[in-house]
């Protein structure tokens, strides 16, 4: 059994100072070498552990270099051999090389070329083992999409969610924009004893006002000149079911009190009718925004947030569990290919440490897209404007404009006397775009409330 850490090279070459020279060079270079002056003795050192590279000398007494890489390959065939080879065989060395050695080194070299021609051997043999690692992981079953993984705080959610999922109460989902909140609560749902029912849906953030007041309570027959029929409301629609109420924090202020009313008595009243109707739903509710600080801004009713929090769930970022991106990059680049008919490409050094230093803002949403484009060929290889050493023409605009954005919501709110109503009918956007700028602008809407 062998061991060893990433930088290790098994050196082999049966003169003297020769392997002398090339230890000295490559240890210089901050590598771990093992030495051996033969090859019988370097492949006795060698297991299916082992997790560096290889480098040898081609032509040696008794077992030779080539006969080396064929034993060798045997145990491992993805371990990068370097073969060191004499003018006289250079023709030997590419035929190795066709056969699978990762490279070869033509006598008299430079340090550099040494050097070189290891560390990218490394890295080669990283990004192997790394492959290797995903897949064992994905063997293993671990369930979830943007919740596979194995960091610490994934898991003690997908533990979490398996103990409550039975347990009878409402929930809350917090966690930034693609991070899955939708997933949490589909496998609550799955997991409880309401799912022989399907779950009902809605997002708050996507309906006007008025519409998501008839879609979540419902309309009775005659409620107004258009309603020719009664429409039987999203509450009533979970009964014995679960309620999942998406961007609960864009829903506007009116229908917060409206919904808290209905949640604490469990009976729903639709527009126009004379009697409430009893329901039966689990709510889960999602925000990605900290609905305490909302409530503080003056934009959350208290007492729903007090209704719908009983047990909170946050989703980490995917910046707080980088442990975990390659995974899911291994993942997602499986569906898309098996989605668009392709071949997943591989692992390369740039993937890989693009993967390692962005920051992820979109979450496992942009995760997914990347590797999404990587399998089409889309992806030109850049790392993400916020890398880059000096700021963008384009990325000055940007900042130009979200000072102008900024600036003017302000002012608008400073005319309505911090009214979220009259703002965003001033403003003319739709509610979660409005609190969607307001959360990325940094706007503290509590600053402009008129207090008596």
């Amino acid at each position: 059994m062998t061991s060893s850490n990433p930088d290790t090279i098994l050196l082999i070459d049966d003169e003297a100072d020769v392997l002398a020279a090339h230890r000295q060079t490559l240890e210089l270079a901050g590598f771990n070498v093992r030495a051996f002056d033969s090859a019988e003795a370097g492949l006795l050192a060698f297991s299916d552990t082992f997790d560096g590279v290889i480098v040898c000398d081609l032509r040696m007494p008794g077992m030779d270099g080539l006969e080396l890489f064929r034993r060798v390959k045997e145990i491992d065939p993805e371990v990068p051999i370097i073969l060191v080879s004499g003018h006289a065989d250079i023709a030997t060395a590419v035929n190795a090389v066709r056969q699978g050695a990762y490279d070869f080194l033509s006598k008299p070299f430079l340090p550099e070329q040494l050097v070189l021609t290891a560390q990218r051997a490394l890295e080669r043999r990283a990004l192997t083992l790394e492959v290797r690692h995903l897949r064992d992981l994905r063997q293993d079953g671990v369930e979830g999409g943007p919740l596979y993984g194995s960091s610490g705080a994934i898991t003690a959610l997908r533990r979490t969610i398996a103990q409550v999922a039975e347990i009878d109460v409402d929930v809350l989902i917090e966690g930034e924009t693609g991070t899955g909140k939708s997933l949490v609560a589909a496998m609550l749902h799955a997991q409880s004893n309401r799912s022989r029912r399907q779950m009902v849906t809605i997002d708050c953030g996507a309906l006007p006002d008025a519409l998501l007041d008839e879609e979540l309570f419902g309309v009775a027959q005659g409620a107004y000149p258009a309603a020719y029929k009664t429409r039987v409301g999203r509450l009533e629609l979970a009964h014995k079911s679960t309620l999942f109420l998406d961007a609960i924090d864009a829903a506007p202020m009116k229908v917060q009190q409206k919904l808290h009313r209905a949640l604490e008595v469990r009976e729903v009243t639709p527009l126009g009718a004379h009697q409430s109707r009893p329901f039966d739903a689990r709510v889960v509710a999602a925000s990605s925004s900290q609905l305490t600080e909302r409530v503080q801004e003056g934009s959350f009713f208290p007492t729903l947030l007090f209704r719908l929090n009983s047990l909170t769930l946050k989703i980490p970022p995917l910046r707080q569990r980088r442990e975990d991106i390659p995974l899911l990059y291994s993942l997602f680049l499986d569906q898309a290919a098996k989605r668009y008919s392709r071949k997943p490409p591989a692992l390369t050094p740039e993937v890989y440490r693009h993967l390692r230093s962005h920051d992820w803002p979109g979450n496992v949403r942009e995760l997914q897209s990347f590797a999404e484009q990587n399998v089409l060929g889309l992806w030109d290889g850049k790392l993400p404007a916020s890398r880059a050493e000096q700021p963008s023409t384009t990325d000055r605009l940007k900042v130009r404009v979200a000072e102008f954005e900024k600036a003017f919501i302000e002012q608008t709110l400073q005319e309505t006397g911090g009214d979220i109503q009259k703002t965003i009918a001033s403003l003319g956007l739709p509610r979660k775009t409005f609190y969607d700028k307001v959360k990325r602008l940094k706007i503290s809407l509590a600053d402009f409330r008129v207090r008596n």
